[in-house]
């Protein structure tokens, strides 16, 4: 298979179904940034980081793909079968949120992105991931998208900010907290 295909050549992509789309369409964009978030997520993972940590990576960046996938199928045209997003990958998410956040102090504050490089590709993650919701909620107004997306990217945008102040913990780093001048 050629990488290279010269089909978009002038400014034009392929949904699956074959739609032919502008690549700046609503709908390139939001799968396009999944595509971005999902590299981030696979920077977190490369990290020094828990081999749990690192599993359920793994398992986002599975569900990022089908995410993906989801949003790339023309919903009218596309008669592909397309991997599926269930109820259970929203509740290992909140599952795992909950557990790591037992182990943390109460948040009293807002928290400044950093602490060390691996904190702070949790926090880019997050910013990507809040970002891709947006860009699919605005994409649900005037096409299909299953509800579950838009569920799972607000849900996986709460879990790397708790990732990041977990992973501060871990390593006994202080968290960044803004103090608002007055």
């Amino acid at each position: 298979m050629k990488i290279y295909t010269k089909t978009g050549d002038n400014g034009y992509t392929s949904l699956m179904g074959g739609t032919r789309v502008l690549k700046h369409d609503l709908r390139i964009e939001s799968y396009g940034t999944i595509d971005e978030l999902n590299a981030y997520i696979g920077l977190i993972g490369c990290q020094d980081i828990s081999s749990n940590h690192k599993d359920i990576l793994k398992q986002i960046q599975d569900r990022l793909f089908t995410i993906g996938a989801m949003l790339a199928a023309d919903p009218e045209k596309s008669k592909m079968a397309i991997p599926d997003l269930h109820l259970t990958d929203i509740e290992l998410l909140e599952k795992e949120i909950d557990n790591m956040n037992l182990h943390l102090p109460e948040l009293k504050h807002f928290i400044l992105p950093g602490g060390n490089t691996t904190i702070a590709y949790c926090h880019i993650a997050r910013c990507v991931c809040r970002k891709a919701e947006r860009l699919t909620v605005h994409l649900a107004q005037d096409s299909t998208v299953d509800e579950k997306v838009i569920i799972y990217l607000n849900r996986l945008s709460d879990y790397l900010f708790i990732l990041a102040r977990k992973m501060a913990n871990e390593q006994n780093i202080p968290e960044n907290e803004w103090l608002a001048r007055v």
